[in-house]
């Protein structure tokens, strides 16, 4: 098995009881955590029109995460292409490059991340993103290419910073596109892994040595909820499967405590949901996990990097799950 990556990604969501700087300000403290632990890299999402979630501004929050960090590499996951016009994030994101230097990463999406009426209000001349993702990327590996490959019109000071990207995908759309045009790959297993095996195999076979990599560079984001025990995880999981319920109710809530019996305040139909996503989540103790890990390299394939979304109420709980998860993986790093 190859050696794995660790990271970590923040969709910002607001705890209940919490308000929303209360929210980013829990943001900058985990960033500053993950720091100390040694974790590669540090992802905030892009949602819109969602009352639980503070991750609309991603690029905002990536610059406060920016300036409050040292050296750990900072970035999205992702920025949705839909809603933005490619020269203003090549600018934005060039001017963050400027400032901080090589710490940034630049996560792409071929999806708006809300609902269609949102979406319509971000992007008001109805420019149909999702099917112009390909030319969309391509554009922005011109505005951070050198200045012989630009066209007139420049995003200026992005030219020649040479900004990673990243292709994000949740089907095998994107695999597609990432490995055609060589670059790394980041699955969403965090909520969609139905697609998962199938997308990565694409990837994997299909890739072209490109500019920015001579071979294959898997990511997969998984949901992590780690504790001492593998019973206190699943309690702590309580607040997962709350979290899915909302979405699936359409009903989307502040992030709730870890309930004792999970039947009391989902139907059994969302037990039966939140169950399933468990069993697609890294969910236990130390030694729980990494066999989990093992499993899951030995049914997907290996992958370079795994990064851990957590969604645990208690921030002390939801800090050790992460140095947990870190732990766990230098172990199977050391076999």
């Amino acid at each position: 098995m190859k050696q794995i990556r660790y990271s970590a990604l923040n969709l910002v969501p607001i705890r209940e009881g919490s308000n929303d700087r209360e929210a980013i300000d829990e943001m900058i403290q985990l960033a500053q955590t993950l720091e100390k632990l040694s974790y590669e890299r540090y992802w905030i999402a892009e949602h819109h029109n969602a009352p639980n979630l503070v991750s609309s501004a991603t690029a905002i929050l990536i610059q406060h995460a920016l300036s409050n960090t040292n050296h750990m590499r900072i970035g999205s996951g992702g920025i949705m292409l839909p809603n933005h016009a490619p020269l203003v994030v090549a600018e934005q994101f060039g001017t963050l490059k400027t400032i901080y230097g090589d710490r940034l990463d630049l996560g792409l999406g071929r999806a708006p991340s809300t609902d269609m009426a949102t979406a319509n209000a971000l992007r008001r001349d109805k420019h149909d993103g999702v099917y112009q993702f390909p030319d969309e990327v391509s554009q922005l590996i011109q505005y951070f290419g050198p200045d012989t490959k630009q066209g007139y019109v420049k995003a200026i000071p992005a030219v020649g910073t040479e900004v990673p990207l990243y292709i994000l995908g949740s089907s095998t759309d994107s695999a597609h596109l990432a490995a055609r045009k060589g670059l790394p790959y980041v699955f969403a297993g965090h909520f969609a892994p139905q697609q998962m095996k199938e997308a990565l195999s694409i990837y994997r076979e299909l890739f072209k040595p490109s500019e920015f990599l001579d071979e294959p560079y898997v990511m997969v984001c998984l949901n992590v909820v780690m504790a001492n025990t593998s019973d206190e995880a699943m309690h702590l999981a309580t607040t997962q499967s709350q979290m899915f319920a909302g979405i699936l109710r359409g009903r989307m809530q502040k992030m709730q405590p870890p309930v004792r019996d999970i039947h009391s305040v989902l139907s059994p139909q969302e037990a039966t949901m939140a169950d399933t996503r468990i069993q697609q989540s890294l969910v236990g103790d130390k030694a729980a996990v990494k066999q989990q890990i093992r499993d899951f390299m030995r049914y997907y394939g290996d992958v370079d990097e795994i990064m851990g979304v957590s969604y645990i109420y208690d921030t002390e709980k939801q800090a050790q799950s992460y140095q947990y998860f870190k732990e766990a993986i230098d172990k199977l790093n050391a076999e």
